[in-house]
This record gives structure tokens, C-alpha cells and sequence, in this order.
């Protein structure tokens, strides 16, 4: 049954002009008909000889008073019930549509039917009473849950399937049970009775058809809300509550029910034409003075006016005195539960963490009870608001006024993702303080964030850039090594790191080249992205493969790419072909950055033109692994990534002995022996060195490089010979193929790093000579490896290594002095 729902409205959901259309037009022509009308003729209305038309009879009365304040108080309990679901946009939806839609429907119904009703202030509070706004509320509001509108026909349609089986058996007991009214004798109540019956059953029609279409359209039309998203769970349990409410019994139970009244309406009916003749018979003399008489007067002349308003000032005063009074009890006690609640978790996460201090530098004691530590004035227990309230002030762009606790409840329930905190709160170092506290909460480990900085950051330059999710910051000891003097000019290295000697050892290779100085040269540059594209046979994809080797098409190509920005320049395309998948290399010029994005977009743009010339070719990713990015790869040892670059250094005799301690030729035999060799052993890719790596990955790290880059980066060869007529000097070179560096964008913005760099003269972009900053950043980086290559290899030979770090790296915390003479990396 719930299955044949759902696909009714999904059907409704999915065409919802066509159901709308089609019960408008028919609504319009049952207006339009004009036919002689007649009034509901039910059982004669008992005669009464002395009575005029307004008095009517006592019983009439009685019972529309009662049917009166029925309505009055069932339609405040509905405005209740529809309050607390938490929508004035639902509430409003939900009530004026149905209300308004089912009287001009019910109006259709009776022209048609050639009915007139005449009391339709009766029939309104006939409406109050049996239209069920929830169901239609419940409905919309699970439809707003959508996330896109793909999602709203199904939402709908979920909503019928669990709503429509209810209300389908509802309104068949509903209509039986009111049509037992058409047989109470009294008359006015026995026309309501039937206009009743006709109302519930347009209703219902009105709900399972143009109700869906509409809420469908008018969804679809606008943007589907957010500020229902998070509701989604405690909508879809109310729509189970629905489920759970059409249990087997309680459906036999109405079936049942609904088979009575068929027997009592049919034994009625049956026996009515015998009734009839006793009844047109019957008198009812009322114009006896008697006492009776004239209270009787009285009482259907004012009562039932007097009884409708007493009641209705009654629930004006409730509303207007009594109601916020209620709403501030009912908050108070729903705050009061939920931070029992919040305590019972925090002392249950106490138990687990032994401890609740977060803060680093500002934060030191320990709370007794609450999670965190507070310093908000509103954070205490009793001034916890509600969820509800909470979200109010959310959704006004309003957060920065809620306490830690309160963000930290919207974070728990979901409303507010972790990684936006920074910006709901438009605080950024707050955002990383509340965060601190969610994971110090979530983990078994006492005081994790005590040694963890976080204040006196400038995050503004992180967030959106470098990091998410952040925490705080882990500080790096930067040391200096040189001068090194490189290319006839003096620079002192940034080196971050925590390997003990790096720096010294570094230091000492900047005074053993200090009188020779290093040269340096930058003999390419381009970075490469390596897109791969599958073609439907090899025939194919070698057509692409030559006429990409064209010189020609290269400018086309080149034209395409370069338009994507002002400084990538397209230098160089290759292409290398795998059966029917082909990998195309593209080397372009990027400025002062390293270029990763910049040459992404334009590689992205070359593909989509060239997809024009080869309309079958499938792009299946724009990184193909021949780039090669943060992977060891032949093709970057080869043909270079980034910035190519090489440095010499002739250091004479004299130094090697005083400053090295070793000698020339000790130093050569063991570049052969562990550089060329022992690499050749291990089938090494770029690693023809000692210890590249080591000061790559401390520049990077101080400068604001990727230090993931440094795989690539790393590759080194390095080459050792004897110099001079006596061959007693030494000559070293390092030749760099593929240093992927910049001195724009990335961290290097992040202000410590921002500072290394101007350290080294090369901070952001060079404006008279675009990318010169970023080459001349390369150079520094080849002559420093080039230093740190020398003193290693130094203290290798001479036998200093193990010495110096066992003596000097383990002791130097307890106050040894260290002498980069005798640490050596």
C-alpha cells in the first residue's frame, strides 16, 4: 500500500502543471455552471406553530454552540501544534493553502452538486474542525528538507507513501462518523453534516493531488532552503512515527469501525420513509408562557453568542498574558535539560581524558565540571541558551555573539561544519580555540594542545590557502647557515629543521667556498603537467601523436594555452604513446611561481581545444603521472622539472686540510665510491649525492615550499675531482635538473616565511624580470646543497660523523657548547 503511494506522489512531485492545470480547469467549470438550485432536503423540520425563524429549537442551538467552541479551541491547538514544528513559513504554507484550496474546492463540489448552503458561518467553524493541518505541514516541511532539487519529487513522494495510507482510512472513518450527524434530527445540523462530509472528502482529494503538484512547483521554481537541511533526521523519525502509527491493529480497528457505520447509515436510511409520515404529523407547541418557555427564548437568542465569546477572551488573555510565561518555563526546562545532558557528557569524556585544559599560553587550569574552560560571560551553565535559539542567531549572522559552549552544541548537532568555524564566528583565532576544544574532547589524551601554540598567528593568510581544519601551529627552529657566497654576492641561508649539525655542518661548507665562492647556473625552466587521454584505437591516438610533433600545430596549441594567463608561456610539448592511451607532457614558464595551478588551467585549456580536432579523445585525468609530481621519475632525472640548475666551486688545498680535515683525494675516491657507485647499486633515480635532500627540504620548509616537492626536487648529482697542476685542489659541482620552486603564492605568503625569503632577497614576484626571483631562489638552493654536499662528504672521509652527532646532537640540551668544526653532517 505505502509503495502504491509513493508512486502516486512521485507521479504528483514529477508533473506537478499537468495536476494542477487539470484541477483548476475542472474547478473552473463547476463554477461556471449555472443550473437551478435546490436546498438539502433532510427530514422535515418539526413545526413549530409559536416560534419565529431566529429562535430555532433549544437542541439546535445546543449543539451548534458546542460544535462552535469546539472548532475555536481544536484550531488553537493546531496553531499550538504547528508552532512548535518551528516554521512560520510552514505554518503558513501549510495552513493558509489547505484552509483556502479546500473551501473554494468544497464550493466547486456543491455548485456541481446544485447545493446552496445557507449558513456559512457555521460552515466555517465546520472547517476549523476537520481540516488536520500537521499532515499537510509534515509534508512540506519534509519536502523543504531537500538538498537540490533533484531530491524534492523523491522527498515528496516518501511523504505521501508514509502520510497516505493514514489519511486515505482517516478520511473514510471520518466521513462515516460525520454523516451520522445528517441523522440527528436537529436541521441546521444536518445540513452542516452534509456539507462536513463533502468537505472531508475534497480535502482529502485536495491533499493527495493539487497539494503535492503545487509544493513541487513552487520548490522547484525557487531555491531549495537550507535552514531545513539540518532538520532532515528529525523530520524523517517524525515520518517513521507515521509509519509506526498504521499498525495492523489499529487499521482493522478503523476498518471495522467504518463497516458499523455503513450498517447503522443503511438501517437508518432504510427505516427513514417510515419516519417521515410520523414526524410531518408531529406539532411542537411552544407558545405555552411558561417558564421553560421563555428561558428557552432567552437561551437561543444569546447563549450560544455569549458562551463563543466568553471562551474566545478566555484564550485571548491565555495567549497574550499566560503564553511567554509558558515558553519561558518550557525553554528553561529544555535548557536545564540539555546541559544535564552536556555535563553528563563532559563528565563521562573527564573520566576518559582525566583532564579538560585546551588553551596553550592562556590556559592553564583545570575546570572542575565543564568541558573547556570558558571566558565568556555567557558561558555558565544557567545561561546556556536553547538549540533552537541558537540556530535563530546562527542564521542571522549572528554567531560571534553565541559563548564557545553554544558553537560547540551547533558543531556537535551538526549545524555548523568544523572546517567553516573560523568563519561563523568571524574570528579566526577563535575558531581555531573552539576546534581545539572539540578534538581535546573527542580524544583519550589529558592536556594533547598544552604544548601547542595557537594565539599570535595572522590565520587570514592560511585560511583558503594553506590549511583547513587548523589547530595552531607547529614552530620550526630556523638556523642560518654562510655567508655563502654565490655568484660574486653574499647570502645567509634559512634552514629549517630539527636534525641537530645540519646547520653547523651547512655553516662549514659556506667557510670552506667563502674564498672561492660558488657559480651558478640556471640551464632550464618549466614546469610540466602530463595529462593522460584515451582514444578509441591505437590508429587514432597516433594521428594525435603526430600531428601534436608538428611544429606548426605546436603554436596552435601554444596560442590556446598561453591565453590562460599572463605569465604561462608554453615552451615545449611531448608526447609519449601506451597502446591506445596518450600522455602529453606539457613545459611552460610560470613566472616567479612554482606554476602547478597556473599551468593546470592552461593545460586544461589546450585539451579542451584540442578535443575540438578530436572530437573522439577522452580526457580521463589531467595529472597522468608522466608530470612527474612528488614521485620518484626517471623523466624528471632526464628532462628537468621546475628549475634546472647547476654550481661549481673550486676550493683549494690548503682549505680542504684546515677547515675539511681531509684531503682532496680522499674525498674523490669516496664521491666514486658511495655517490656514483653504491647509487648505481641501489638503482638510485636522481639520488647521485650525499644528502640533497637534507637542505632542500630545511629551505623549503623555512621559505614556504612544498615540502612534499622535495622528492623531486632532491635530485642531485654530485661530482668531485682533483684540481689545480698538482691535481691537490678540489672541484665540486652539483647539478640540480628539476627544482620546483617559487617565491609567489603557496606559503609563501605566510609572513615567517614571507620573511626567509626576503632574508634572501627574493620576496614575491620580480616586476622588471618576471620569474628571475624564483631562479635566483633555485641558485640558493643548488650552492647550499652544494655546501652541505661538501662538509658531509668532509666528515665521512675524515672519519668526524658519528663522533660528532654522538657527542653533539645527544648533549647539546645540557648545555654543551657546539663547534660546527667538529659536527659535521
Amino acid at each position: 500500500m505505502s509503495h502504491l503511494f509513493q508512486v502516486y506522489g512521485k507521479m504528483c512531485a514529477t508533473h506537478p502543471w499537468e495536476v494542477i492545470v487539470t484541477i483548476i480547469t475542472l474547478t473552473t467549470c463547476f463554477l461556471t455552471m449555472d443550473k437551478p438550485k435546490y436546498s438539502i432536503s433532510a427530514k422535515e423540520v418539526t413545526s413549530c406553530s409559536g416560534c419565529i425563524e431566529e429562535h430555532f429549537i433549544a437542541a439546535d442551538v445546543i449543539v451548534m454552540t458546542v460544535i462552535r467552541c469546539l472548532a475555536i479551541l481544536y484550531s488553537y491547538h493546531q496553531f499550538r501544534n504547528l508552532q512548535k514544528l518551528g516554521s512560520k513559513y510552514i505554518l503558513a504554507f501549510a495552513g493558509l493553502f489547505v484552509v483556502f484550496s479546500s473551501f473554494v474546492f468544497t464550493s466547486a463540489v456543491l455548485k456541481i452538486l446544485q447545493i446552496e448552503l445557507v449558513d456559512l458561518k457555521d460552515a466555517l467553524f465546520f472547517f476549523l474542525l476537520l481540516i488536520d493541518l500537521t499532515k499537510a505541514a509534515k509534508l512540506a516541511q519534509f519536502a523543504l528538507t531537500s538538498s537540490h532539487k533533484g531530491e524534492i519529487t523523491d522527498n515528496i513522494a516518501k511523504g505521501v507513501s508514509a502520510l497516505g495510507p493514514t489519511i486515505t482510512l482517516d478520511t473514510v472513518v471520518e466521513t462515516l462518523v460525520i454523516g451520522v450527524g445528517t441523522l440527528s434530527g436537529v436541521h441546521r445540523l444536518e445540513m452542516l453534516s452534509y456539507f462536513a462530509c463533502l468537505s472531508v472528502i475534497v480535502n482529502y482529494v485536495i491533499f493527495m493531488t493539487f497539494y503535492p503538484a503545487c509544493l513541487s512547483l513552487m520548490l522547484e521554481l525557487g531555491r531549495v532552503s537550507e535552514n531545513y537541511e539540518e532538520e532532515q533526521t528529525k523530520i524523517r523519525n517524525m515520518l517513521l512515527e507515521e509509519h509506526e502509527k498504521s499498525n495492523p491493529a489499529v487499521q482493522r480497528v478503523k476498518v471495522i469501525m467504518s463497516l458499523g457505520l455503513m450498517v447503522v447509515h443503511i438501517l437508518s436510511r432504510w427505516s427513514d420513509s417510515e419516519a417521515n409520515s410520523v414526524l410531518h404529523s408531529k406539532v411542537v407547541n411552544c407558545t405555552e408562557e411558561t417558564t421553560y418557555g421563555y428561558l428557552m427564548k432567552q437561551f437561543a437568542l444569546s447563549a450560544d453568542h455569549i458562551v463563543i465569546l466568553i471562551l474566545l477572551i478566555t484564550l485571548i488573555i491565555k495567549f497574550v498574558f499566560f503564553e511567554n510565561r509558558e515558553s519561558l518555563a518550557d525553554n528553561t526546562v529544555q535548557q536545564s535539560n540539555e546541559a544535564l545532558i552536556q555535563t553528563n557528557v563532559c563528565l563521562d569524556r573527564r573520566q576518559r581524558t582525566y583532564s579538560t585544559s585546551v588553551q596553550v599560553q592562556t590556559e592553564g587550569s583545570v575546570e572542575p565540571i565543564f568541558c573547556v574552560e570558558e571566558t565568556n560571560s555567557n558561558s555558565d551553565l544557567d545561561s546556556l541558551r536553547t538549540l533552537q535559539d541558537c540556530l535563530e542567531i546562527y542564521r542571522t549572522d549572528d554567531a560571534n555573539k553565541l559563548s564557545d559552549r553554544e558553537i560547540m552544541m551547533l558543531v556537535d548537532t551538526k549545524h555548523i561544519p568544523s572546517y567553516t568555524l573560523e568563519k561563523a564566528v568571524r574570528n579566526p583565532i577563535r575558531g581555531v580555540k573552539i576546534r581545539r576544544k572539540i578534538i581535546q574532547n573527542s580524544i583519550p589524551f589529558p592536556d594533547v594542545f598544552t604544548s601547542l601554540p595557537y594565539e599570535n598567528y595572522d590565520y587570514s593568510k592560511v585560511l583558503g590557502a594553506c590549511c583547513e581544519n587548523v589547530i595552531g601551529y607547529v614552530p620550526v627552529p630556523v638556523g642560518v647557515a654562510g655567508p655563502l657566497l654565490l655568484d660574486d654576492k653574499e647570502f645567509y641561508i634559512p634552514l629549517a629543521t630539527t636534525e641537530g649539525c645540519l646547520v653547523a655542518s651547512t655553516n662549514r661548507g659556506c667557510r670552506a667556498v667563502e674564498k672561492g665562492g660558488i657559480r651558478s647556473q640556471v640551464v632550464g625552466d618549466g614546469m610540466t603537467r602530463g595529462p593522460v587521454i584515451r582514444f578509441p584505437s591505437i590508429v587514432k591516438a597516433g594521428e594525435a601523436m603526430l600531428w601534436l610533433k608538428k611544429d606548426e600545430n605546436f603554436f596552435i596549441v601554444k596560442k590556446s594555452f598561453d591565453s590562460t594567463s599572463r605569465f604561462a608561456k608554453l615552451e615545449k610539448v611531448t608526447v609519449h604513446i601506451a597502446g591506445r592511451y596518450l600522455f602529453i607532457r606539457f613545459v611552460a614558464r610560470t613566472g616567479d611561481a612554482m606554476g602547478m595551478n597556473m599551468i593546470s588551467k592552461g593545460t586544461e585549456k589546450a585539451l579542451a581545444d584540442l578535443t575540438d580536432r578530436f572530437p573522439d579523445m577522452e580526457v580521463l585525468s589531467l595529472s597522468g603521472n608522466i608530470c612527474t609530481d612528488k614521485k620518484p621519475a626517471a623523466i624528471n632525472w632526464i628532462e628537468g622539472r621546475g628549475k634546472s640548475v647547476v654550481c661549481e666551486s673550486i676550493i683549494s688545498a690548503g682549505i680542504v686540510s684546515s677547515i675539511l680535515k681531509t684531503s682532496t683525494q680522499a674525498m674523490v675516491d669516496l664521491n666514486i665510491s658511495k655517490n656514483m657507485i653504491g647509487s648505481a647499486v641501489a638503482g638510485s633515480i636522481g639520488g647521485f649525492n650525499a644528502h640533497a635532500a637534507n637542505l632542500v627540504t630545511a629551505i623549503f620548509i623555512a621559505t614556504g615550499q612544498d615540502p612534499a616537492q622535495n622528492v623531486a626536487s632532491s635530485n642531485c648529482l654530485t661530482i668531485m675531482e682533483p684540481w689545480g697542476e698538482d691535481g691537490k685542489d678540489l672541484y665540486v659541482s652539483c647539478t640540480m635538473p628539476s627544482i620546483e620552486i617559487g617565491t609567489v603564492g603557496g606559503g609563501t605568503v605566510l609572513p615567517a616565511q614571507s620573511a626567509c625569503l626576503k632574508m634572501l632577497g627574493v620576496e614575491g614576484p620580480n616586476k622588471d624580470d618576471p620569474g628571475a626571483n624564483a631562479r635566483q631562489l633555485a641558485r640558493v638552493v643548488c650552492g647550499a646543497v652544494l655546501a652541505g654536499e661538501i662538509s658531509l662528504m668532509a666528515a665521512l672521509a675524515s672519519g668526524h660523523l658519528v663522533r660528532s652527532h654522538l657527542k653533539y646532537n645527544r648533549s647539546y640540551s645540557s648545555g654543551t657548547s657546539l663547534d660546527s668544526s667538529q659536527c659535521d653532517r
